[in-house]
């Protein structure tokens, strides 16, 4: 192409395509947009040049792109139909050149075949099978590759291009876990695996190739979001602690976000600046500058398997959007400046510098690509919209309790049998079926322990969870039964916390990160309700995130914490589509219920939020002191199919005659409610008090029943009135067609206070006894 360049002239003629179909989608988004048909116009234009990035990567890598990263979704279906005879051959071309790749021209071929058979694209060449995918996505066409017309992203399970939301810089996070879980079971895998005990290793297949790499792109507004400084600090913490870390972040600066322009030379040195995280850079403009600087980008990465930020500087054409006029807050000199860049015409001029094409031809191809994207646009407008509520849910978050159910059995006849000795070791010989009866803080610990070893995928971690063993002695003595590899500690940040959580469970791994209070959730939810909650539902299931995230939580600690350890909200948890959100009071619910949220997690990709009531870890007495009535032993696997506890059902405690009054409660406020329905019954009256165990999904169905068996109803809870959990119970009482009384006895809407001004605001068993004989007095 030019001297000094490693990019070649077929690689270049096809990346020009890539740019091309790029370029034209981003016009027909326009056009379909014009007439009421197209619903998403943020483009490409001025992008282009990452097609090169494309190239410079296996197709093989996964990738997490920018919603300007058009040219190189274009650019990674050429690669998977096979466009590209030296990509064939050695997997990428930069790694032929980089001396980095291993691949047989065979098994390269083999993989191109059989990507292009699976993605569907027979029948189309590599710019109409783009243009297919991402118009699809623009009209919303229930066809699209990957979100089925749910939203417009880039992504196809096939082509490793895995779907991002539109919320600023979420996916940087698990971009990192990726990174994490590709090396950790690089390390850990049965063939790099060196004998030493019998305890039970890691052990999950990854969907990736073991020398692959996590490449993610971002714009340069996306570098001052807390998102991104998450990533890149848990990037470079990673390295400087000897973690090994393969990750490409590229960061595509045009300068602008929206409207507001990024101080000269900020991005770079920012981005610079990052400890532990190797810079590169190029003028992404420059296609030819961008395929070197990427191409050595990435060898180093997958050669050092260590972090890295290649800096592509380019210019945003057309403004942000279809709608945005950006003369309003562009001078024309600069829009003038962008267009002079443009990396269309950059690539065309070195193809005709290099003798590859006429000026002429150029053109041609110009309008031959544009004719085959309209074609394509006008045939995609025939094609079938999501039809009803349940079309459009169907894929959100899959209950197949059944199967959970038979996962939780063939656990236990593992552990009874085949696993036997492994669970042994897993309990360094102490079984805790033989330990007598256990508090909840005790159960939570044995069920975690048996769920290592009945998912060797399976990895705790989280602040403080493996050298101490959790704040509260949770995972105590974890880390020595089940090794560092799976048992281990994390910096001091929740959203790269759940960020290491997407990425591992992506990545074929069951992850049980620890967020250690429930108000240390808030800063990160995002990462839940963005990110982990969205997945199956913007990838038709085609990509799951599995994970168990605990959280000790709720109030009621004596003599400790105030507001912070001791948050009583969980509406940021309960209004998120598809997430299920168990809270065991017991110690006899906790396994069970632990046990059925990782089988979900597994069968069905649940994301499962298991909020542990910390005021009862240690709680050993319900009436009175030494009666040890809030222990219970924990079951040996022969009898985990009996007390199977399946997702949304409650539990149901008949007192006294259990005729005259329904409580309906949940954490705390199960033994409260239970003491309180005691002190009832010495008077005469009957109660039944019904603990949800489940907060999302309700379970709806025994509310309705328990509630008309009394048809007196007395909601107990523990979380704030506005927004609270009891406001869910009364809906479905009204939707149910629930026709007795009710009353509901909340806590404040106050923030806890510090010490004994806490009873003021919470609830108290003299205000459910008070509230109970005002409902019975009606």
């Amino acid at each position: 192409m030019r001297e000094g360049t490693l990019l070649r002239g077929s690689a270049a003629l096809d990346l020009f395509d890539a740019q091309l179909t790029s370029r034209h989608l981003d016009l027909a988004g326009r056009w379909l947009r014009s007439f009421g048909e197209g619903f998403y116009t943020i483009g490409s234009s001025g992008h282009e040049g990452n097609a090169a990035v494309a190239a410079a990567v296996r197709a093989t890598d996964p990738a997490l792109l920018h919603y300007r990263s058009g040219a190189f979704y274009c650019a990674r279906v050429a690669q998977a139909r096979g466009a590209t005879a030296e990509q064939q051959a050695s997997g990428t071309t930069s790694e032929r050149h980089a001396r980095a790749g291993q691949a047989s021209a065979e098994d390269t071929a083999e993989q191109a075949r059989a990507a292009e058979q699976a993605a569907g694209l027979d029948g189309d060449d590599a710019v109409s099978a783009a243009a297919r995918d991402v118009l699809r996505g623009m009209v919303a066409s229930s066809q699209e590759p990957i979100a089925g017309g749910r939203h417009k992203v880039f992504g196809n399970a096939d082509l490793h291009v895995i779907p991002t939301t539109s919320t600023v810089a979420s996916h940087l996070p698990r971009a990192v876990g990726i990174a994490f879980a590709i090396e950790r079971l690089r390390r850990l895998s049965p063939a790099a695996r060196t004998p030493r005990s019998a305890r039970p290793q890691l052990d999950a297949r990854s969907p990736w190739p073991a020398d692959a790499i996590a490449v993610c792109s971002f714009g340069d507004a996306s570098v001052n979001h807390a998102s991104a400084a998450a990533a890149f600090n848990t990037a470079g913490w990673c390295d400087h602690a000897g973690l090994r870390l393969p990750v490409l972040f590229v960061c595509e600066d045009n300068g602008l976000g929206i409207s507001v322009r990024s101080p000269s030379g900020w991005v770079a040195a920012a981005l610079r600046a990052r400890p532990g995280i190797r810079y590169f850079a190029a003028d992404g403009c420059d296609v030819a500058a961008t395929f070197d600087a990427a191409t050595e980008a990435a060898a180093w990465v997958r050669r050092h398997r260590r972090p890295a930020i290649l800096h592509l500087t380019t210019v945003r054409l057309m403004g942000h959007a279809g709608a945005d006029a950006e003369t309003a807050y562009r001078a024309a000199g600069d829009i003038a400046d962008d267009v002079a860049r443009d990396p269309l015409v950059a690539t065309a001029r070195l193809l005709v510098a290099a003798g590859l094409a006429r000026p002429d031809e150029i053109v041609s191809r110009y309008d031959e690509v544009g004719w085959q994207v309209r074609k394509v646009a006008e045939e995609v407008l025939a094609e079938p919209k999501l039809e009803g509520p349940a079309d459009v849910a169907a894929p959100l978050a899959p209950r197949r309790p059944v199967r959970v159910a038979k996962a939780v059995t063939e656990a236990a006849t593992r552990a009874d049998g085949p696993s036997g000795a492994a669970r042994d070791a897993g309990f360094s010989g102490r079984l805790p079926e033989e330990a007598g009866p256990l508090t909840l803080a005790q159960t939570v610990n044995a069920a975690l322990a048996d769920g290592m070893v009945a998912n060797p995928g399976m990895a705790i971690f989280g602040e403080d969870v493996a050298v101490k063993g959790g704040v509260y002695g949770v995972t105590k003595g974890l880390r020595d039964r089940f090794g560092a590899s799976r048992v281990f500690d994390t910096l001091l940040d929740e959203t790269s916390i759940l960020g290491l959580g997407l990425g591992a469970g992506l990545s074929g791994m069951l992850p049980v990160p620890e967020i250690q209070y429930l108000a240390y959730l808030h800063n990160a939810e995002d990462q839940l309700r963005g990110e982990a909650a969205t997945m199956q539902f913007f990838s038709r299931g085609a990509y799951r995130n599995p994970m168990v995230v605990r959280v000790a939580g709720l109030a009621y600690q004596e003599g400790f914490g105030g507001h912070f350890h001791n948050d009583n909200s969980v509406a940021v948890l309960r209004d998120i589509p598809g997430i299920v959100v168990a809270v065991p009071a017991r110690p006899d619910d906790a396994a069970p219920m632990l046990r059925t949220c990782l089988a979900s997690a597994v069968v069905d990709g649940s994301v499962c939020v298991f909020l542990e009531p910390i005021a009862l870890y240690h709680t050993r007495d319900l009436y009175a002191e030494g009666d040890g009535e809030w222990l219970a032993p924990y079951l040996p696997p022969d009898a985990w199919s009996a007390a199977h506890v399946p997702i949304g059902r409650a539990r149901v405690y008949g007192v006294g005659s259990a005729e005259d009054l329904t409580i309906i409660t949940f954490g705390n406020g199960v033994r409260m409610s239970l003491r309180a329905a005691a002190r009832l019954a010495s008077d005469g009256v009957g109660s039944r008090v019904v603990d949800l165990r489940w907060l999302a999904p309700l379970p709806v169905a025994d509310i309705i029943r328990e509630s008309a068996a009394t048809g007196r109803v007395l909601i107990v809870d523990e979380t704030r009135r506005s927004g609270g959990v009891g406001e869910g119970v009364l809906a479905a009482l009204v939707d149910g067609g629930y026709v007795g009384a009710a009353r509901r006895i909340a806590s404040v809407d106050s923030f806890i206070p510090l010490g004994p001004a806490a009873r003021h605001v919470l609830v108290t068993e003299d205000a459910i006894t008070q509230g109970a004989r005002g409902l019975l007095a009606r």
